[in-house]
């Protein structure tokens, strides 16, 4: 199975769940920044939640099949659209060979993440497919996708003709009656950002640590795949000793110098020498994935035992999802 890109989009990229056994030599996890609509992607057509997707940031884009593919796409950045049609999220669909499918503006996020049965093939580079685009290496060539690109599946069209793609083939778009609920698994409030204090709260005064839990921040222009750049009220330290650079991952909160806040993100350096007020807990950071610039985000404390406690929910949840979805395709 194999498509072409018509028109690659603002930013897109081949992505996975990241590489995460080489911090400590200073190489960024990158992979989805939306890891909860990666998974699901994979999931609706069968795929290990580790295959690789194709990561658009916003719309504006299309692309071809080559050949027949069975697909499914997850996420906030855009809906996918087929002969004016707009083709439902989180299922697996069927698109015969000659198809052209583009990519229109949603207006609730940013990211939306394509899967193939058999997951997108591009090399290995530090056991991981993702792109890394500041160095160059990973994913598609080390860079972003163009016009004219193919990408190619991990997975013969034919070997799936037992599995559900039975039920799909005959016209040149099919998909079932059933899809996952993503709604289910995020929370009904997604710009309030649930946290966990960090190492170096108790160097702010009692006055910025409530604001920080309490005012409102705007995700600034300068936000990319690195980092999101906020705008609030600056917060003041009262401990003004310098830290030395120290661990950081996605999710951690820094505040910079004078005052301002930085959400790290996927592609995010492996230490820092701002302190950090906080740490976004796992199942908030595909809320962070999708914030644009100009939205507007609050933050709420938890302990970091609810956080695992989320997080192990969502897991729970996810398990039992590829459990029925497996059945799907094995019970025809």
């Amino acid at each position: 199975m194999k498509i072409s890109i018509i028109k690659p989009g603002l930013l897109s990229t081949v992505q996975d769940m990241g590489r995460y056994r080489f911090l400590s030599q200073a190489v960024p996890v990158s992979g989805a920044m939306d890891e909860l609509a990666h998974r699901l992607a994979n999931k609706a057509v069968g795929n290990d939640d580790h295959c690789a997707t194709i990561e658009f940031t916003y719309a504006d884009a299309a692309f071809k099949a080559e050949t027949p593919v069975l697909i499914s796409y997850s996420g906030d950045g855009a809906f996918l659209v087929y002969n004016d049609e707009l083709i439902p999220a989180e299922k697996p669909l069927f698109f015969s060979a000659g198809s052209v499918i583009k990519l229109v503006n949603n207006p609730n996020g940013v990211r939306t993440y394509l899967a193939i049965a058999g997951g997108w093939q591009v090399p290995d580079v530090m056991e991981s497919k993702s792109t890394y685009l500041t160095a160059g290496f990973g994913g598609f060539n080390g860079r972003t996708l163009q016009k004219g690109d193919v990408l190619v599946s991990g997975a013969d069209i034919n070997q799936l003709s037992n599995k559900i793609l039975n039920q799909l083939i005959g016209r040149s778009l099919t998909y079932p009656n059933w899809s996952i609920l993503r709604d289910s698994l995020l929370p009904e409030k997604r710009k309030k950002i649930r946290v966990v204090p960090a190492n170096e709260i108790g160097w702010f005064d009692a006055a910025s640590i409530l604001s920080f839990l309490t005012h409102s921040y705007t995700i600034g222009l300068r936000s990319n795949r690195m980092g999101y750049q906020l705008t609030g009220k600056p917060l003041v330290r009262k401990v003004k000793q310098e830290l030395l650079s120290t661990a950081v991952s996605p999710g951690t909160i820094q505040v910079t110098g004078s005052g301002d806040l930085v959400i790290l993100m996927a592609d995010c350096q492996t230490t820092g020498g701002y302190p950090r007020i906080g740490h976004v807990a796992a199942v908030d950071l595909p809320l962070c994935a999708q914030l644009k610039p100009g939205d507007s985000i609050q933050f709420s404390e938890i302990s970091r035992d609810e956080a695992e406690e989320l997080y192990l929910e969502r897991e729970h949840d996810l398990l039992l999802i590829s459990k029925a979805i497996n059945l799907k395709y094995t019970d025809i």
